[in-house]
Formats: structure tokens, C-alpha cells, sequence
């Protein structure tokens, strides 16, 4: 079966959150693809399938290395590139990807590619009890919280707004207190800076590099509530040498999230 390896939110390989794609995954079995995600060990691995929808170019099922996911945003772009790199051909001006959400639409500006962030399937306030035990984790107290709410397009994320980036940045996190909560926090760059915003993301035992199902949520989340303007840029996987980079745009009642994307690796997996 065809390979391909991708960095996504990156125009230089190794600065962004790397994927992997097994093309032609047709046949392959939830316990075969389950056992190669673990074997990746990256945070996300995707398989491409012939799509179900007629209006759908590929259907792709998105697996982490413990579950798989409805949506997730970095697999998405990384996959249409893929399948674009591998000579796919869309049916129409967007590629338009099939999986677990439904159809999610990626279009192509240039070298870079941007999906349309999916409704939320959970939004609004946190309760206090879940905010205490986040706010806990994260050795945070409730003057460092500026703002909290659900942003769940999928992966389960709940987002708190910080002062600032250069708090974002010396969050410390106890995993184990953590526990059940996939968390991302954001906090604003000084005005003038090359980004507008810092993002970081939390799942289970990992730091996230760069994810974009969280970006578009928090973009959806504070370009609505006025915090952010309809265009941005943030910045995402700093702590971790990484040089993450989430074009967030408002357009026509919809949030993308764009990104550019390198292919790393390209040959063949012994799955079939």
C-alpha cells in the first residue's frame, strides 16, 4: 500500500505536527488500522477509503494512538495533501473530505490548504467543577483564567483564554490531575508581533504540536466574541521546538483553518 508521511502547519519539514497516511486502506481491518496507529506513535494516523457520499472525493478514517476520532483538523490537511500529492483530482473547486463529522470542505490558496471548521458539537460555559479541576492541572489560578468555554468540533476540547502568550507558554501541566480533559489554552501576543496568538494543546500523557480542530474552534470561539479579529495567525508547538503556524479567517459565516504542508516521506507499507 502507498505511504505518505506529512508535516502539517509547516513549510519546513520537522517544525510541524508530522502525519501519516496509508492510501488504498480499502480491505484493512479497525484492528489493523488501530495496531499500525499505535505503531506510528504519532498523534494522528489516517487511512483513505474509496468515499460513500456522492459528493465526496475520499472518505478518511482518523485514528490516534488510543481511539479513533470523528474530526480532527491536522489529519485532514495532511491528507488532502496526500491524496492531491498522489494524483487525486477533485470534483469540484474544494476537495471535499468524507469522515466520522461528515463532509468537511478543504480548499486550496497557493501551496496552502484550509478546511472549513465543523459545527460544534459542544459549546458554551464550563461548569465550576470542571474549570477547578482543569484550572489545578495546569497549576493556574482562577486570576489566570480570563475566559473558559467547551470548544468541541469532535476531539472533546475544552479551551481556556489567558492573559497572555508568555503565560501560555510557562504553563506547567500535572498529567495525572489532568486526567479525562483534552485542554487548550491560548493567550494574546503583544500588538505587533509575528503572531497574534499562542496556543497550546493537551491530550492524555502528550502535548499536541499543532492542531487545528482546536484552532478552529477557538477562532470560532473568540473572532465571535470579539477577542480576535476575522484574520489572524497563531502560533502553536513552541514549547516543544516546534514552529507551528494556523492561518484562522472568517469568511462567508464560516471559520477556516489553513496551513501549509510538506510531504516527508513518500513509499510503500506492508499492510495489505
Amino acid at each position: 500500500m502507498r505511504f505518505s508521511q506529512v508535516d502539517v502547519f509547516t513549510d519546513e519539514l520537522t517544525f510541524g505536527n508530522a502525519l501519516a497516511v496509508v492510501h488504498d486502506a480499502e480491505g484493512l481491518s479497525d484492528e489493523r488500522m488501530a495496531a499500525f496507529a499505535r505503531w506510528t506513535n504519532l498523534s494522528e494516523t489516517t487511512f483513505l477509503l474509496p468515499p460513500t457520499h456522492a459528493s465526496a472525493d475520499y472518505r478518511v478514517r482518523i485514528f490516534t494512538v488510543e481511539r479513533e476520532l470523528p474530526f480532527a483538523g491536522h489529519p485532514t490537511l495532511g491528507t488532502a495533501r496526500a491524496w492531491l500529492e498522489a494524483g487525486g483530482v477533485p470534483k469540484g473547486a474544494d476537495v471535499v473530505q468524507e469522515c466520522g463529522a461528515g463532509l468537511v470542505r478543504v480548499r486550496r490558496t497557493g501551496s496552502r490548504l484550509a478546511f472549513a471548521s465543523p459545527p460544534l458539537t459542544r459549546g458554551g460555559p464550563v461548569a465550576p467543577e470542571d474549570l477547578a479541576a482543569v484550572g489545578k492541572a495546569l497549576h493556574l489560578t482562577p486570576a489566570d483564567i480570563v475566559d473558559a468555554r467547551w470548544a468541541d468540533n469532535g476531539p472533546g476540547w475544552l479551551a481556556l483564554l489567558l492573559p497572555d502568550a508568555a503565560t501560555v507558554l510557562a504553563v506547567e501541566r500535572d498529567v495525572a490531575e489532568l486526567g479525562k480533559y483534552k485542554v487548550g489554552i491560548v493567550g494574546p501576543h503583544p500588538a505587533g508581533a509575528e503572531v497574534a496568538f499562542e496556543v497550546r494543546a493537551f491530550t492524555g500523557l502528550v502535548e499536541d504540536p499543532v492542531t487545528g480542530s482546536l484552532n478552529g474552534a477557538v477562532g470560532e470561539w473568540l473572532i465571535g466574541a470579539d477577542r480576535a479579529p476575522a484574520s489572524y495567525v497563531a502560533a502553536q508547538g513552541t514549547r516543544l521546538g516546534r514552529r507551528g503556524r494556523v492561518y484562522v479567517d472568517q469568511a462567508d459565516g464560516e471559520v477556516w483553518v489553513g496551513g501549509d504542508t510538506v510531504v516527508g516521506v513518500s513509499g510503500e507499507v506492508a499492510l495489505g
